[in-house]
C-alpha cells in the first residue's frame, strides 16, 4: 500500500495505474477476442446456405460445430503452459496468425469431411487463447479488479455477434465474387483480421507491467508489489505443483460448473441463426443477422453491469449461480412460446443476458486460490473441461433435431445441465483459508462463501 493510503480509500497511484491498464490493455484484448469468437461461431451463419449446398444434416452440422472443441481440449493446457514460459506477446500472436489462416481455408472446403478436419485443426490452432488472455489479465489486475476486467474483456462475446451477425448475413447475401458462394467469402473475409492483428500484437502488447512504457516507475512499483503480495498470501496457504493442479478437486469442480454454462453458450449460439430463421422464414440472411444482434446487445449490457456488481459487493457464489437458473428458465420458456416471434426474441435475450453475466464472477474464482504459476495450468484445465460442453451442446441439439424434426427439443438437455450447475454452484465451498487470506489481507472485503 503506498505511503499515506488509508483503508477504504484509493491512492492516486493505484487509480492512475488501473485507469491506464484498462485503457491500454482491455481494448486490445477485447478486439482480439471479438475476432476469435467470430471465427469460432460464424459457422452458424454459414449454415443458413452451406448446409443445403453441401448436403449437411442437422447431426452432421452439430458434430462439425462441436469437433472444434475436441482439438481445443487436447491442446489447451500445453498452449497455456507455453505462453507462461515464452511470453504473452509472442504466443498470442502465434495463435492469432495460425487460426486466421485455418479459418480462411474453411472457405475452400468441398464436403463435410473437409469441414470436420478443418474445424478440428482450427480448435488446435486457437487452443490456449482464451485461458491465455485470462492468465494475462492476472499479470495486470489485482484481485479486487478481476471480475470487472474479465467482464470488460468478455464483452467481446456479444460484440462479436452484434458486429458479426449483420456482417455475416450481408456477406452471405451480397458477396459472390469470382463465382464463390457468399458463405465461402464469409470465412475468408472474417479470417483475415486474425492474421493482421496477430502481426500487430507483436508490436503493441507488452508482456508484463514492467515492460509497459506508458506506466510510470511509481505505478509499476505499486502494481508489482500488490500482485506479489497477493501471490505470497496464496503461497502461504498452499503451493500447487502442476500435477496437483491437474488433479485438484476444486479445479475439476469449477471445470464442471463451466461445462454446464458452455453447453448453453454454444448449444444455443451455433443454432441461433437457424432458430431466428425458423421464427420468420421471410427474413433474408441479412435480416436474420440484424435480428440476432438484438439479444446480444442486451447481453453485453447485462454482462458489464453484473460483473461490476459482483466486484462492488465482493460476492462471487450467488453472482455465478443466479445466471444459470435464469438461463434455464428462459430456455424452458423459449420451448413453449416458439410460435411467437416477439416473445421468442425476448426469451433469447434473457437467455443470452444470463449466459454472459456468468463469466465475470465465475472467472474471478480460480485466481482466488491459484498462484500465478499454477493459474497457467489451472485456468487452462478449467477452460478445457468446460469447453467440452461446446462439443456436447451443438451436437446434442443437432442429433435431437434430426430425430424429432425440431431444434427446440434439444434445449431440454441444456436446461438439465444448467439446473445441475446451479445446484452445484450453490453448494460451492472454496475452503475458506486461501480466499479469506487473499481478500482480507488485501483489504478487499468479504471472502467467498
Amino acid at each position: 500500500m503506498p505511503k499515506g493510503q488509508s483503508a477504504g480509500k484509493i491512492h492516486p497511484v493505484e487509480k492512475s495505474a488501473i485507469s491506464k491498464i484498462k485503457l491500454r490493455i482491455i481494448p486490445m484484448v477485447l478486439i482480439l477476442y471479438v475476432v476469435s469468437y467470430l471465427d469460432r461461431v460464424n459457422l452458424g451463419y454459414a449454415s443458413l446456405d452451406m448446409n443445403a449446398d453441401l448436403g449437411i444434416s442437422g447431426a452432421q452440422y452439430g458434430l462439425m460445430a462441436g469437433i472444434f472443441f475436441i482439438g481445443y481440449f487436447l491442446f489447451e493446457i500445453p498452449s497455456n503452459m507455453l505462453m507462461h514460459k515464452i511470453g504473452a506477446r509472442v504466443w498470442i500472436a502465434r495463435i492469432l496468425i495460425s487460426w486466421g489462416i485455418v479459418a480462411m481455408i474453411t472457405g475452400f472446403a468441398q464436403n463435410v469431411v473437409h469441414l470436420y478436419t478443418i474445424r478440428f485443426i482450427l480448435g488446435i490452432a486457437e487452443a490456449g487463447f482464451f485461458p491465455g488472455i485470462l492468465l494475462y489479465l492476472t499479470y495486470w489486475f489485482p484481485a479486487k479488479e478481476r471480475a470487472r476486467s474479465v467482464g470488460m474483456f468478455m464483452v467481446a462475446l456479444p460484440i462479436s455477434y452484434i458486429i458479426g451477425a449483420p456482417l455475416s448475413g450481408f456477406i452471405l447475401d451480397y458477396v459472390h465474387w469470382g463465382g464463390f458462394d457468399g458463405w465461402r467469402w464469409m470465412f475468408i473475409i472474417e479470417g483475415l483480421p486474425a492474421v493482421i492483428l496477430g502481426i500487430l500484437t507483436l508490436f503493441v502488447l507488452p508482456n508484463r507491467p514492467l515492460h509497459a512504457k506508458w506506466l510510470t516507475n511509481e505505478e509499476k512499483t505499486w502494481l508489482s508489489n500488490e500482485l506479489e503480495k497477493e501471490n505470497h498470501q496464496k503461497l502461504e496457504r498452499h503451493h500447487f505443483s502442476t500435477k496437483e493442479v491437474l488433479f485438484n478437486g476444486r479445479i475439476w469442480l469449477l471445470g464442471f460448473m463451466y461445462f454446464c454454462v458452455v453447453i448453453a453458450l454454444y448449444g444455443v449460439g451455433f443454432w441461433v441463426p437457424q432458430i431466428v430463421k425458423n421464427i420468420s422464414e421471410s427474413l433474408s440472411d441479412t435480416g436474420v443477422g440484424f435480428v440476432v444482434a438484438i439479444p446480444y446487445i442486451a447481453g453485453g449490457i447485462a454482462m458489464v453491469w453484473w460483473s461490476r456488481h459482483s466486484d462492488k459487493t465482493l460476492e462471487r457464489r450467488y453472482h455465478t449461480a443466479i445466471p444459470l437458473i435464469v438461463c434455464a428458465a428462459g430456455l424452458t420458456a423459449l420451448i413453449y412460446i416458439s410460435d411467437s416471434a416477439v416473445l421468442s426474441i425476448v426469451m433469447l435475450a434473457i437467455v443470452i443476458m444470463a449466459t454472459f453475466s456468468y463469466f465475470g464472477p465465475f472467472w474471478s474464482l480460480p485466481s482466488l486460490f491459484l498462484t500465478e504459476a499454477s493459474a497457467a495450468v489451472g485456468i487452462a484445465t478449467i477452460n478445457s473441461l468446460g469447453n467440452l460442453g461446446g462439443f456436447l451442446g451443438p451436437y446434442a441439439i443437432g442429433a435431437v433435431s434430426d430425430a424429432t424434426g425440431s431444434i427446440y427439443s434439444g434445449l431440454y438437455i441444456i436446461v438439465a445441465f444448467l439446473i445441475i450447475g446451479f445446484l452445484v454452484t450453490l453448494g460451492l465451498r472454496l475452503k475458506g483459508g486461501e480466499t479469506e487470506a487473499v481478500i482480507n489481507k488485501s483489504g478487499m472485503g468479504r471472502n467467498l462463501k
